[in-house]
């Protein structure tokens, strides 16, 4: 391990320290997935450690299972409405938000951010009650309206922290230029918070895909998601099967983390060359 030849001793023990601890507490996060990576590939009928041999048994054994076939169905169609509705909203909440006076601003957003605030058990026993009057329980419609809720935040942070590093005189200029509102933001603002409305998305996706206390709440027999799926087979019956459902999810998680990775970098590169001189 090299060091700047400037450190103290001291110094350069505080670094190992705080680098081993790193690596330490990143173990510690990351150690449990990668175990329930393996046994999804074990070929006994039972969670065991070390494995009975490697199969896909259990890969196959859920796609040919009708109930983990209309939980995937349900989620990923749950999740791409809630992603666009709250996709939407968000981007415009966020640029509204972004034009106001920082004290209205503030008030605004403490009320946006209240169901991130708030214990999801909380968000989701209101929705059961609000919803039960209108007949939005059981229904695809009130778990798109719901997980909209509880996505719209995270649109909002992502897209406003885009909003940040946007220079509001490019919006100026093509008004100037005779561009109507909507022409100027499609083709001046739109492009340049593209990475971060898109990064929203992505939490949006994950946040309603993800969800399992409001989907107890609010699903029944025919909206059941995967969380739901998988927390009734842990109550019902631990089958190798949830050990291949969860690897699914953490894959797809490892793949949005590296997207919004990815569009984190480019809006950086992308302020900085609107804010760079010709």
């Amino acid at each position: 391990m090299q060091f700047p030849p400037y450190l103290t001793r001291w110094e350069k023990i505080s670094r190992i320290g705080l680098r081993g601890g790193c690596i330490a507490v990143l173990l510690f996060l990351i150690l449990p997935l990668l175990v329930i990576i393996p046994l999804s590939f074990n070929g006994g009928s039972f969670l065991t450690f070390p494995l009975d041999g490697v199969s896909l048994r259990w890969y196959r054994a859920m796609l040919e299972s009708s109930s983990w076939s209309t939980a995937f169905r349900n989620s990923f169609l749950i999740a791409a409405v809630t992603t666009v509705i709250a996709t939407s909203f968000g981007t415009l909440a966020a640029i509204g938000l972004h034009r106001l006076p920082a004290t209205i601003r503030g008030a605004l957003q403490m009320l946006i951010m209240s169901p991130v605030i708030v214990p999801v058990v909380i968000t989701a026993m209101g929705l059961y009650f609000l919803y039960a009057p209108a007949g939005l329980n059981n229904s695809l419609l009130g778990m798109v309206l719901a997980h909209t809720t509880l996505a719209v935040p995270f649109v909002v942070i992502t897209v406003t922290s885009t909003l940040e590093g946007f220079d509001m005189n490019l919006m100026r200029a093509a008004a100037s230029s005779g561009a109507p509102p909507l022409v100027a933001f499609r083709k001046v603002m739109l492009p340049l918070i593209a990475p971060g409305v898109l990064s929203g998305a992505l939490f949006a996706f994950a946040v309603s895909f993800d969800d399992i206390v409001v989907a107890l709440f609010l699903a029944g027999p025919e909206q059941r998601t995967i969380p739901v799926q998988m927390f009734n087979g842990v109550r019902e019956e631990i089958s190798p099967t949830i050990a291949s459902a969860a690897t699914i999810l953490v894959l797809l998680s490892v793949l949005l983390l590296s997207v919004v990775e990815y569009l984190k970098r480019r809006s950086e590169r992308l302020n900085a060359s609107s804010h760079s001189p010709e």
